[in-house]
């Protein structure tokens, strides 16, 4: 596996970033920590600017080439998740509940790496921005950044990144050209009756048989109102009702996510949604709030970026590793909305055997960081070639 040689000996320090990472995990936009150790890395590593408090914590740094030309944007996100950690592993979070059970801090690593190598070689005619991004988890971090102008004051032409793949063969690169991730939309439905003694259920108005006929029939949206050909998820995640085995409960509440890829069906699905709550409610005699939430956009890769990303994948871990039509998936991702402002690609790299992510075993993989700051460091020397 052609992995740039000086990337291959920076694997010891991208492993120790890693694990500190790793042992101080963060949440959401309130990254002090993980952004005040990244700013310290990008120092010692020499880039040319960092701007620091983009996005609240996020930080975009600058590595001039030695001719002038475009920019590239390569990112990565740096939060972590609400989770109790059970790895066991000795640089495991020191933080109770919080975890980095998706490997932000590998993608993280990665970037630094990649980084590293291309300031000190600087073989490109351009500039690299490095964009390291708070909240994908919750809140939308990309989506602010992309708000707060940093694709226009940065002058951004193109932009990438990578997602670690657990299960996926170790080192495989996995993109397609098109969608790859679903829109996300989140619907929460608040069901009020009449509560009272369960041995009188004629002189309440029970909202209990309301949900269970409002979540059996928001299955219809998928079977009944969706062409057969498209593709459409949509999942009752939780449901909250009563207190106790006598009593029949004033109020319930549930909730659904819900996975599109196009704006016809993203549109069909939250009109059906309403109607069939609101006429279920109807019928059942009761009443209904419903607050239906527009979550991240699809992930849209540019054709001829995805095209080319595959290319410099193929560089790095061969050509039977890399599938540029490896199909779609209902997961979701706010690097759509850097996406949606510029042109390029996303693409997920395989890590082998382990836990699933956001499951409390996930580890990310070390050896795989080498792999991705490669491609990184090659899709920038591919693109902005020197003269």
């Amino acid at each position: 596996m052609p992995v740039i040689n000086r990337i291959a000996a920076l694997a010891p320090e991208m492993k120790e970033w890693r694990h500190w990472l790793h042992r101080h995990p963060e949440l959401e936009f309130k990254l002090p920590k993980t952004a005040a150790f990244v700013a310290e890395r990008l120092r010692e590593i020499g880039v040319d600017e960092i701007h620091e408090g983009i996005a609240t914590t996020g930080i975009v740094a600058l590595i001039k080439g030695r001719q002038d030309g475009p920019v590239i944007g390569l990112r990565a996100d740096m939060d972590a998740l609400p989770i109790d950690e059970i790895t066991g592993v000795d640089y495991a979070s020191e933080h109770e509940g919080k975890m980095h059970a998706c490997g932000h801090d590998g993608h993280t690593a990665m970037l630094l790496g990649a980084a590293k190598y291309l300031a000190e070689t600087r073989n490109f005619a351009g500039t690299v921005a490095l964009l390291f991004q708070p909240a994908e988890e919750d809140g939308g971090g990309g989506e602010v950044m992309v708000r707060e102008g940093v694709m226009d004051r940065f002058a951004i032409t193109e932009v990438y990144g990578i997602h670690n793949a657990p299960n996926l063969p170790f080192g495989h690169f996995h993109t397609t050209q098109g969608a790859l991730m679903a829109a996300v939309d989140t619907a929460w439905v608040t069901v009020t009756g009449r509560g009272g003694h369960g041995a009188t259920p004629h002189e309440c108005i029970d909202p209990i048989p309301a949900i269970t006929a409002m979540v059996g029939s928001l299955q219809t949206i998928v079977s009944r109102n969706l062409f057969a050909m498209d593709e459409l998820v949509v999942s009752v995640t939780q449901i909250h009702v009563g207190t106790a085995n006598n009593i029949i409960p004033e109020t319930g509440w549930f909730c659904a996510t819900i996975r599109s890829f196009t704006p016809d069906v993203r549109a069909m699905v939250e009109r059906r949604f309403h109607e069939i709550v609101e006429g279920t409610a109807a019928a059942f005699g009761v009443n209904v709030e419903i607050r239906y939430d527009k979550g991240y956009p699809p992930t849209i890769n540019d054709g001829d970026k995805a095209r080319f990303a595959a290319e410099v994948a193929r560089e790095v871990s061969g050509p039977e590793a890399v599938k540029d039509d490896a199909g779609r998936e209902m997961g979701a991702e706010d690097f759509s909305y850097m996406l949606e402002a510029r042109p390029g690609a996303y693409l997920f790299l395989g890590t082998g055997p382990g836990a699933g992510l956001h499951h409390p075993a996930f580890d990310f993989n070390d050896e795989a960081a080498p792999i991705g700051a490669s491609f990184f460091a090659r899709l920038v020397e591919r693109a902005l070639p020197a003269r």
